[in-house]
């Protein structure tokens, strides 16, 4: 077993941030998350609930981002070097 750690979203290349997932386990979490959010589209609509949609919206957003901080390339600013 390799004792390189395997990071389910990498660094972006340049900026800051994670870029597209590079495991199985990461694309789960993107297809989850935009799953989640059509299903916030339905239950919400965002025409008749606004403020409900957004709560959702944020909620899954932020979760989104703490898996991609636990389980993603420590993010810093990169110029492409």
């Amino acid at each position: 077993m390799s004792s390189e750690r395997r990071y389910w979203f990498p660094a972006k290349r340049y900026g800051w941030g994670w870029g597209p997932p590079t495991t199985w386990q990461g694309w789960i979490v993107v297809v989850l998350y935009f799953g989640l959010i059509i299903t916030g589209i339905v239950v919400w609509p965002p025409r008749r609930d606004l403020a409900a949609f957004l709560v959702w919206a944020t909620f899954l957003t932020g979760l989104l981002m703490a898996i991609c901080w636990i389980k993603g390339e420590p993010p810093g600013w990169r110029d492409g070097r």
